[in-house]
């Protein structure tokens, strides 16, 4: 598998990546009927990625978190509806990160878990 952000092989290489094609509803026309059918007006199908990390060095860290430290960036991944790789623009919330453990100097962090959702 290959991920890219912006054109560039991701820092480090995620341990569970799941996408997920998200429907979007037009709000003021989607709603129930009286007898509860659902007239449902779809405006667009989306993507969502989550992807958890397992131990990463801090450097490695530092380059994945400022890989994506713009408000929308292109990423390059697998899209399991489209069959094949494609490019699409994302954003990112939240990003924790754990500090796990130092050896020999280095410090190695772990729990980074973080959702991208489609513009």
């Amino acid at each position: 598998m290959q991920l890219k952000i912006n054109g560039i092989e991701i820092a480090a290489y995620p341990t569970e990546f799941t996408v997920t094609p998200l429907d979007v509803d037009n709000a003021e026309t989607t709603n129930r009927a009286a007898d509860a059918t659902l007239h449902r007006d779809r405006i667009a199908v989306k993507r969502q990625i989550d992807m958890s990390f397992g131990l990463i060095e801090w450097p490695v860290m530092a380059t994945l978190l400022q890989s994506m430290s713009n408000p929308y960036f292109e990423v390059y991944y697998p899209d399991p509806m489209e069959g094949k790789y494609v490019t699409k623009t994302f954003y990112v919330n939240n990003r924790p990160c754990q500090a796990a453990v130092e050896q020999k100097g280095k410090l190695y962090w772990k729990g980074l878990k973080f959702t991208l959702t489609e513009r």
